[in-house]
């Protein structure tokens, strides 16, 4: 069984999963991208604008750079 299928919520938050890293295996997997992205300092997709998203910049730095 694959981790997707493992989670009830995963195929609804994958059609809104913002992330366009195409092989990420953690795509629809909210609280498994949370806690990757959290142990390197960094900040999910979904809180990128999608030019910001396309630049796979996850850093703290690069969001608060973009948002002042």
């Amino acid at each position: 069984m694959q981790k997707i299928d493992k989670c009830n919520k995963a195929r609804i938050n994958a059609e809104h999963c913002t992330c366009t890293y195409s092989s990420c295996p953690r795509h629809g997997l909210c609280c498994e991208c949370l806690h990757y992205h959290r142990q390197r300092s960094e900040i999910p997709a979904c809180y990128f604008t999608p030019e910001e998203e396309r630049t796979y910049n996850r850093s703290i730095e690069f969001y608060c750079q973009r948002r002042s």
